[in-house]
């Protein structure tokens, strides 16, 4: 019997294309974690890029980014983080006097900047918190992986918790109208620490205000809360896959 007669073209072709699929799984599961690193820099570095983009006067390049992460964030201003302006971020007033004069939030988050305010970044602050923590995360949690034990379900459920709240009650906030409802004067909260920080603190979403604080914060710990419980069951999938492929080529004779 010739070769060709024992072993098809079509078997010959499938056994390629296995073999180089099993490949390019144990490549993977080896170097995953160097691809996430790649990808979400990519993912976290885009909004970022946006208001840069729109500095060099690439419009069209920064307007694509704002509408692709648009899906992902409501990208209010007043919530955003701005580049090459005076500030990092500004009250709704401030917006409002360099936009349009509405309390609408489907107005306000059109409004991407300009050239004395700068241009917002593409996602709000707890977007930026929350999905920057994780590659940070996972960057402190790689060297430790071999001596960490996954966070149980009830200890990430903790720790996202605060961001279910402080989300929530923003939401209810708003129901009131944008910059209206007891989120932003936060009476409650000065009530409660009797009056003892600035107003500032109280009031608003600004850069250090108690708002501001709180989706930073929430952000983050949601953001590590992710990495330390799902990260190493990630880890271990791909090494037990890694194994797996190891042995199949060991048993059959072949060479990675």
């Amino acid at each position: 019997m010739s070769e060709a007669t024992a072993h098809p073209p079509t078997q010959t072709r499938n056994r390629t294309w296995a073999t180089a699929l099993n490949r390019a799984v144990h490549r993977l599961s080896r170097d995953w974690f160097a691809w996430f690193l790649l990808a979400s820099a990519l993912f976290v570095g885009l909004p970022w890029l946006a208001p840069v983009l729109m500095r060099l006067g690439w419009i069209g390049a920064g307007e694509m980014i704002y509408s692709a992460y648009s899906f992902l964030c409501h990208q209010l201003p007043e919530r955003s983080f701005f580049l090459f302006g005076s500030r990092m971020m500004y009250t709704i007033q401030e917006v409002q006097a360099a936009w349009q004069p509405s309390w609408d939030p489907l107005v306000l988050r059109q409004f991407i900047g300009d050239g004395d305010l700068g241009f917002k970044v593409a996602w709000s602050d707890r977007m930026a918190s929350m999905y920057t923590s994780i590659p940070l995360a996972a960057l402190a949690w790689w060297p430790l992986r071999k001596r960490l034990r996954p966070l149980p379900l009830w200890a990430f459920a903790l720790l996202a918790l605060p961001m279910a709240v402080d989300g929530l009650t923003h939401m209810a906030s708003d129901l009131a109208g944008i910059g209206q409802g007891f989120r932003d004067a936060n009476l409650w909260l000065a009530a409660l620490t009797d009056y003892r920080f600035p107003a500032t603190f109280y009031a608003g979403d600004a850069l250090g205000s108690f708002n501001s604080w709180m989706r930073l914060i929430t952000g983050a710990l949601f953001g590590l809360g992710m990495v330390l419980t799902t990260f190493p069951h990630i880890h271990l999938g791909f090494e037990d896959a890694a194994r797996q492929i190891e042995g199949k080529f060991a048993r059959a004779g072949r060479k990675l």
